[in-house]
């Protein structure tokens, strides 16, 4: 047997049901009476059952209509519920978004606007990726992730890129190093330091490799690690000093080193960066939002950061 009931059936017949009156059930569904009696008679005629027994009084349920009314109402709470998610989805209130980041920016940059952003849209599921530069690039080329928050990526041409901030080089050293007490610390100075360097793979060490090769000087690396934690407990075990950009500091402060800023100043550009190919859902253009109202606010203060306020939207 073919049913083929719409929902607009499914809704009429539960609203008789719980009213007992085609009238009454009429005004709540805010159609007319003759309307909903052709709808219901529809329903029974394709069903091949009378669902309801009428009188001058009043309308009882069959034995059939309660069983239909039961299983109706389940039906209109899933099919109102899945409206109610495409309802939020365009909305941006509702769904999921995931960002790719690196790691110190996970720690640092993303907390207060995630916590703006939950205030906001509480019903929105946020996955965080941290990860290595190579990795975030993985990430959002494979559209795993829908936004990445990282260094400004390898061929641009294929993503929308918008800077938001530049956090400068310092030298992490020993409080009792020799260059603990200095104003500032030349790259050249660094040729006879050993150092303590990040994986190549890190964003970290690719900045730090340029700088090192524009002041035309190679210093004995003696140890590498991809933590964060791992780079600063051996700086702070005086085994050598390591450079660091401003968004990796905060990270260190357990170890109470001491950060010298390093001259002539180098940088690193960190950017919003989605696939060019692929459009923002509304959730996640709300996460743009925010991350606009973030930076043309007051953002958090950290040593060698600068942010850069919005020019123009992601995507624009």
């Amino acid at each position: 047997m073919s049913m083929n009931l719409g929902v607009h059936h499914l809704r009429a017949i539960v609203a008789v049901a719980d009213h007992r009156s085609f009238t009454v059930a009429a005004t709540h569904l805010g159609v007319v009476q003759s309307s909903l009696s052709r709808t219901v008679l529809e329903a029974e005629r394709r069903l091949q059952t009378p669902l309801f027994r009428r009188s001058t009084r009043r309308v009882v349920l069959t034995t059939d209509g309660e069983a239909v009314v039961a299983v109706a109402r389940g039906v209109i709470e899933q099919v109102d519920a899945g409206l109610e998610h495409i309802e939020g989805y365009l909305a941006g209130t509702r769904g999921s978004i995931t960002i790719a980041t690196l790691p110190s920016l996970a720690a640092t940059l993303l907390p207060p606007v995630i916590r703006r952003y939950q205030e906001l849209h509480p019903d929105v599921v946020l996955h965080v990726e941290d990860d290595l530069s190579d990795q975030v690039a993985e990430h959002l080329q494979s559209g795993r992730a829908d936004l990445a928050l990282t260094t400004d990526p390898e061929n641009s041409k294929d993503y929308v890129v918008r800077p938001i901030a530049e956090d400068s080089f310092f030298l992490a050293v020993h409080p009792a190093h020799r260059y603990a007490e200095a104003g500032v610390v030349n790259w050249t100075d660094l040729q006879t330091e050993p150092m303590i360097a990040f994986g190549p793979a890190s964003s970290v060490q690719q900045a730090v490799a340029r700088a090192l090769r524009d002041a035309g000087v190679s210093p004995a690396t003696i140890v590498r690690a991809q933590n964060v934690a791992a780079i600063a407990g051996l700086v702070a075990s005086g085994l050598g000093v390591a450079p660091v950009p401003g968004f990796v500091l905060p990270l260190m402060r357990f170890a109470g080193l001491t950060a010298v800023q390093l001259v002539p100043q180098r940088s690193r550009t960190i950017t919003l960066v989605h696939h060019r190919d692929r459009p923002l859902s509304p959730a996640v253009r709300a996460w743009v939002d925010v991350v606009d109202q973030y930076l043309g606010a007051q953002p958090q203060k950290l040593p060698g950061v600068h942010w850069i306020r919005p020019e123009g939207r992601l995507g624009s």
